[in-house]
């Protein structure tokens, strides 16, 4: 009964880690392309032009990824529920969800390295009055990578989550 209890606890946690990993992600991404945010990001969430441009920037990283904490934390509890017990369903869900945030953050901040050629823009919707376009389509590549990468970490966390129930249910039975 407790688990059932702690799985929304869970899930609310998975959406806060969500949402402060997005609040991280503008910041590095405002600094390699404040454009991005400028002609593209403020506008379509709302940003008051008054705000500290650093923080409508952790604004719009909270709003565009607080609810990629249901789409991860969701399976990634479930699977838990299978543990043997409730403090080792909570300690490898939260194992799992930092290690999601850890390979999105760095498949995110890796697509930086991938080179732009100026020749591609064209594929990229940029609004007029974009001063820095390299800028602009880099901080958009990093925020696509993202969302891609939080596939691929929800992928290795369910992994990680049953490989993580196997061992635990293994160790628990008898003569296991």
């Amino acid at each position: 009964m407790a688990r059932f209890v702690v799985l929304p606890v869970l899930i609310a946690f998975a959406c806060l880690l969500a949402g402060l990993y997005g609040m991280v992600h503008n910041q590095i991404s405002y600094t390699v392309g404040p454009d991005y945010f400028h002609a593209f990001k403020f506008h379509q969430f709302n940003i008051a032009e008054a705000l500290p441009y650093r923080m409508g920037a952790a604004i719009v990283g909270w709003r565009a990824s607080w609810w990629m904490g249901i789409v991860i934390g969701v399976p990634i509890a479930a699977i838990g529920l299978a543990m043997p017990t409730t403090g080792q369903m909570v300690r490898t869900f939260l194992g799992a969800s930092l290690m999601v945030v850890g390979i999105t953050l760095a498949l995110g901040v890796a697509s930086l390295a991938i080179p732009v050629d100026p020749s591609q823009y064209h594929h990229f919707r940029i609004p007029s009055g974009v001063e820095d376009v390299e800028g602009f389509v880099r901080a958009g590549l990093m925020h696509n990578t993202s969302y891609f990468a939080g596939l691929i970490g929800l992928v290795a966390g369910v992994i990680f989550m049953l490989v993580a129930v196997i061992r635990a249910r293994r160790r628990t039975r008898p003569g296991g």
